[in-house]
């Protein structure tokens, strides 16, 4: 049962990385943290982070925080009782993340409340860590984000404390995120035209991006410069409609003929939404 379920494992993070190539959403890996203190409750950043990265919907996350585990997986799939298994999973899979996060725990204070009896009456939390990002093909770095929680309320366990702590810093968590990575698409298609100007398209990314009616988004042209794409805003468009998973309808605000005249001239156009 192990192994088919560290099987299943790979299949699906597989099926995500798939994806990832047909559609616009960036791999983005979250590594197990570095922890300046000993605790064994240090493992909750990391995945506060992944639930973070994961519910925003902007990206296909693979977590790592566990890679320790599956690589151990693996090498016991080598011993004599797993030789003859047809479920044995070959050990140079990837996981191709484009972006990695990165974490260091500061600092984890867990406090014991005790009654006037000295009994304890519940547990308080507080946490300090730093995130940053690296892109894994040119090994760049952007500088840490600090991040320090409010102290928990009253729990009942210092596990439970240690979470409630962490639920304070969502926000902030998510606004770095959004900062960070901009979330991007692209024009699939004209829906209508007049006069030589586009007044509705369809862009990939529907509710599985997060995408909802109202948002904007500007509209870019890319022109590769010394072998980089350099943006150059031509137009804005805003959803009217969701449809389904995939895709979104917009209206175009702004730039309707240029972009239909580079959408028919087979030019690729992004789409990066207006962070309010």
């Amino acid at each position: 049962m192990r192994n088919l379920n560290i099987l299943l494992f790979f299949c699906f993070v597989n099926s995500l990385l798939g994806y990832s190539q047909t559609e616009m959403k960036p791999v983005l890996g979250v590594a197990k943290f570095t922890c300046e203190v000993d605790s064994k409750y240090s493992g909750a950043v990391a995945e506060k982070v992944v639930q973070i990265v994961t519910n925003s919907r902007r990206f296909t996350v693979v977590d790592r925080t566990s890679y320790d585990k599956v690589q151990q997986e693996l090498e016991l799939q080598k011993s004599e009782a797993f030789l003859d298994s047809k479920n044995t999973v070959k050990q140079d899979v990837t996981l191709a993340a484009e972006n990695l996060i990165v974490g260091n725990i500061l600092k984890m204070s867990i406090y014991a409340m005790k009654n006037s009896d000295g009994s304890i009456n519940g547990y308080k939390s507080s946490v300090a860590f730093t995130l940053k990002v690296i892109e894994v093909e040119t090994n760049k770095t952007t500088e840490a984000e600090s991040f320090q929680t409010e102290v928990s309320p009253l729990m009942l366990s210092p596990e439970s404390a240690v979470n409630e702590a962490l639920k304070s810093v969502e926000p902030k968590l998510s606004a770095y995120f959004i900062k960070t990575f901009p979330l991007i698409t692209k024009i699939c298609k004209i829906i209508t035209s007049k006069k030589e100007s586009a007044s509705t398209v369809l862009i990939v990314g529907g509710k599985e991006f997060g995408f909802k009616e109202g948002d904007k988004l500007i509209v870019e042209k890319n022109e590769m410069i010394e072998g980089k794409p350099y943006p150059t805003q031509i137009g804005e468009i805003k959803i009217v409609k969701i449809a389904g998973n995939d895709f979104s309808e917009c209206s175009v605000s702004e730039g309707g003929n240029e972009i239909l005249s580079r959408f028919n001239a087979a030019e690729k156009l992004t789409c990066k939404l207006i962070v309010k």
